[in-house]
């Protein structure tokens, strides 16, 4: 891009390089980056919190400069014992970091509460102490889980549902009656309408699978595994059911298709063109050199 001055004040315009004007760099970039959803609690356990979710325009970007793109890992599930879930991993994109999701807390186990995150993780079913109650999400990220019940509250209760990006997990509402997972959050900068980072459900009967958040597990079942690259948590696992993994994050960026491509890509992004926009999808870590 040309760069001349008129009377002190800087102007740019594109380069004609044969019959086609050339941009070689976007002065900008808009983001969304979305990290791993946590696992589910096992044994009566909490939903697994989403991972963070972030989005912006406006970002800079500078020519010849590499700029790194991390994907978040899914955090495991809880197994029928009672096993706390796995915590997501953070999602990166230049100075950009989004938080794993918490993860879901384990039923039976004063030491096995949830955790914070992104979204925080929901309380599972506990016979005495805290560990019922729903951790914390991160702010601008995530919201809060909800909190499970104890068994001097209510016998064979259930967890409450991890924390979505759009809102917090809801609370066990009774005897075997799970959380539902918090909402996710809608995004078209892929250029259709995606929902990204639900809370998984808590275990059990009514667990919720808002958002794109997982279902917790019924009474002898297991919760549900997240979907790949969505940042959602896995559900809340039942009396003999394992819970659910968490799903894997996501990073995308898009800029104006009056400029060109990107001098180099890592970790194979998908790469389409769709509504004036140049748009990078990772599933997997890399980088982009413009």
């Amino acid at each position: 891009m040309a760069v001349f001055s008129v009377k002190n004040k800087t102007y740019s315009r594109s380069l004609l390089v044969g019959n086609a004007y050339y941009n070689p760099t976007p002065p900008s970039v808009e983001y969304l980056v979305i990290a791993g959803g946590a696992g589910g609690g096992g044994n009566w356990g909490g939903g697994g919190g989403a991972g963070g979710y972030r989005t912006a325009s406006g970002l800079s970007v500078t020519s010849g400069v590499s700029y790194t793109v991390t994907i978040g890992a899914g955090g495991a599930a809880g197994t029928g014992a009672p096993t706390r879930g796995g915590s997501g991993s953070n999602s990166v994109f230049s100075s950009i970091t989004s938080t794993g999701g918490g993860a879901g807390g384990a039923g039976f186990d004063s030491s096995l509460g949830p955790l914070t995150g992104g979204s925080g993780g929901g309380g599972g079913n506990d016979g005495s102490g805290s560990a019922w109650l729903g951790a914390a999400g991160t702010s601008g990220q995530g919201n809060a889980g909800g909190n499970g019940r104890t068994q001097s509250t209510t016998p064979n209760a259930a967890g409450g549902g991890g924390g979505g990006s759009g809102s917090a997990g809801s609370n066990s509402s009774g005897n075997q009656i799970g959380g539902n997972g918090g909402a996710g959050t809608a995004s078209s900068i892929t250029g259709s309408s995606v929902t990204y980072a639900g809370g998984g459900g808590g275990a059990a009967g009514s667990g919720g699978t808002q958002g794109t958040g997982q279902a917790g597990g019924t009474n002898g079942a297991s919760g549900t595994n997240a979907t790949a690259n969505t940042g959602s948590g896995g559900g809340g696992g039942s009396n003999a059911g394992n819970a659910g993994a968490g799903g894997s994050g996501v990073v995308v960026i898009r800029y104006s298709d009056a400029y060109s491509t990107a001098a180099s890509t890592t970790g194979s992004p998908t790469v389409t063109t769709s509504g004036g926009f140049r748009i990078y999808r990772w599933t997997g870590s890399g980088s982009i050199t413009f």
